[in-house]
């Protein structure tokens, strides 16, 4: 069953598969058997503290949200993302209000309980949060995938009716498809290797380990 956020994030990969489309007609192979995976751990809880990025967002009389994947370009924005408990907007900066709408864009750092995420430190604002680049090594030349694009654009389409992965968002890059949720717990990653087949999709988490 996936979950409300994974709405908007289906609306963008059928957008994206719609663009590539228009670039011709090739017809792709076939990636992975799809058949006799274990399905993912639903809702894992993460054992330790966690970052992330993205809009904090509360509609008047709901909850505030953690938007960590596409956000509909409106005034005030659209996004959907699980909760974000504990949240103070007379705390932090950068607030914007409009319609019944309250946001703000935050570098956060807290705890995962599977459905929920709570901050334990104060939050940033992104506009004055400046971390170290991370390069992912799966990025690099010497680490290309050996699929194509035509294979990784035909594993995309069918993640985006998989129900037991629900992607923030996904792009072919440098033959992989990477994909990113909320949060993996390695159960996600072993899933789609046995569905699609290894080294063909990389999960990444939204919500990262925080580095000792």
């Amino acid at each position: 069953m996936r979950h409300p956020w994974s709405v908007l994030a289906l609306g963008a990969v059928v957008l994206t598969l719609a663009v590539s489309g228009c670039a011709g007609s090739t017809e792709p192979a076939s990636v992975g058997s799809g058949g006799g995976a274990e399905p993912p751990t639903t809702d894992a809880a993460a054992p330790g503290e966690l970052r992330a990025q993205g809009t904090v967002l509360q509609v008047d009389g709901e909850p505030a949200m953690l938007c960590l994947g596409p956000i509909m370009e409106s005034y005030p924005p659209q996004c959907d993302g699980p909760e974000i408990t504990e949240w103070d907007w007379s705390s932090v900066e950068g607030v914007e209000s409009a319609s019944g709408v309250t946001w703000g864009s935050y570098a956060v750092q807290g705890t995962w309980d599977g459905t929920a995420f709570t901050p334990t430190q104060p939050p940033i604002m992104l506009a004055l949060y400046d971390p170290i680049r991370e390069v992912d090594p799966a990025t690099q030349p010497e680490n290309k995938g050996d699929a194509s694009e035509e294979e990784l654009l035909e594993v995309q389409e069918r993640l985006g009716n998989d129900e037991f992965v629900e992607p923030l968002t996904s792009w072919p890059e440098n033959g992989y498809l990477f994909v990113s949720v909320v949060y993996d717990d390695g159960s996600i990653q072993r899933y789609v290797d046995a569905t699609y087949g290894a080294d063909v999709v990389q999960v990444r988490s939204a919500l990262r380990d925080v580095e000792g």
